[in-house]
Parts: C-alpha cells; sequence; structure tokens
C-alpha cells in the first residue's frame, strides 16, 4: 500500500499506547495520574514542568463539572515536551471534547503566536483523527474518496483550546509536531474516567 507520513509520524501511536498504559498503571496503584507521573519523572526536569503547569491551568484538583472528565497525557516529539489535558462528555455514545489544556516546552519561542498556532493546529489535527477519521482498505485501495466519507473536524465540534509556552532560555527545537501526539490518550483517558472503558483503538468509539 502507498502511505504518506502522518503530522508527529509514529509518535501518535506511540504516545497513544504508552500514555493510555500508564493511565492503567497509575489506576492500579490507586494513585492520582498526574501524581502517578511525577513519580516516574525524577530525571526529566522538562517533562514534570509542563505536566505541572498544565495541572494547574486545568484545576485538576478541583470538581469537574457534571457530566464530564478529565483525562491527561504528556509526550516529547521532535523537539517538544507536551502535556495535555482532556475535558470531555458523553452524548448519544458519542465522546465530545469540551477543553483542552497544554502547556508546552519547545525552548525559546521566537514567534509566540506562531508557535501557539502550531501546537493548537496540532491538538485539531490529533483531536480529528482521534474521534472520526478513518481510512477503510478493501481490495487492496482505500474506500475513502473525498469529505463526503472522510469528515475532518469541524469549527463546532472543535474545544476550546488554552496553550501556555513554558518560558525558557533554551535553543529553540520544534513546535509543529509536539501538539499531536498527547490529545488522542488524554481523551481516551477522560473517556475511561467517564466511563470505565477502556478505548484501545482509534479512532476512539464507544
Amino acid at each position: 500500500m502507498p502511505t504518506g507520513y502522518w503530522r508527529s509520524v509514529g509518535a501518535s501511536q506511540n504516545a497513544f499506547v504508552i500514555e493510555s498504559f500508564v493511565d492503567e498503571l497509575a489506576v492500579t496503584a490507586k494513585v492520582d495520574a498526574i501524581q502517578f507521573r511525577l513519580r516516574l519523572l525524577g530525571n526529566s526536569p522538562r517533562h514534570r514542568m509542563v505536566l505541572t503547569r498544565v495541572a494547574a491551568m486545568a484545576g485538576w484538583d478541583q470538581p469537574v463539572p457534571a457530566g464530564r472528565a478529565r483525562g491527561i497525557a504528556l509526550y516529547y516529539a521532535h523537539g517538544g515536551w507536551a502535556a495535555q489535558i482532556a475535558e470531555a462528555s458523553i452524548h448519544d455514545k458519542k465522546i465530545v471534547v469540551h477543553r483542552v489544556w497544554c502547556a508546552v516546552d519547545c525552548g525559546f519561542a521566537i514567534n509566540p503566536d506562531t508557535v501557539r498556532a502550531q501546537i493548537e493546529g496540532g491538538i485539531v489535527f490529533g483531536l480529528g483523527t482521534a474521534l472520526k477519521d478513518q481510512i477503510t482498505i478493501e481490495g487492496g485501495h482505500a474506500i475513502q474518496h473525498g469529505f463526503n466519507d472522510y469528515p475532518l473536524l469541524t469549527i463546532a465540534e472543535t474545544p476550546k483550546i488554552d496553550v501556555f509556552l513554558m518560558p525558557s532560555h533554551e535553543l529553540p527545537t520544534g513546535a509543529g509536531e509536539c501538539g499531536v501526539p498527547p490529545i488522542a490518550p488524554a481523551v481516551a483517558n477522560a473517556v475511561y474516567a467517564l466511563t470505565g472503558k477502556r478505548l484501545r483503538s482509534l479512532p476512539l468509539r464507544l
């Protein structure tokens, strides 16, 4: 099958597997998901900083609105450390994401607005692929042909996104890819908090 490069390449599926499993470990250990990760990140200060920051942004320790739950995920990809929290609910057996918070460290931001745009775009891209986008192969070729059978995330379906750029004097690294990998596991972990069901494949289906 001919293939093309995916934004964030292999980091997307790796983050989905790893951060979903880490969440399972935290539940099994009966430890808060963020505290569990912090215990494992003693030698990773930039991971710890984005994780702590996004927890503060989302008010992780505060009650969640009725009918909603939050999930956390973080990942390093292509020069950027990103931690994300997704707040989701279930309506008519469909996953609805209402809010996404993201803290990112990609070194010194030469143009902060451009960096935020890259992160926001990565989150929208990753969320669309987590919830909707799917290619089906039959007879050796893709059966999807256009937007009529390969729908993208709409503006109405896009959650409010808050991005915080960690202050840094480190060399600029990368912002184009790191916004994508954490969003799918963050949503999946929120769905588990809501339903007690682990979703182990993409796109996420209840």
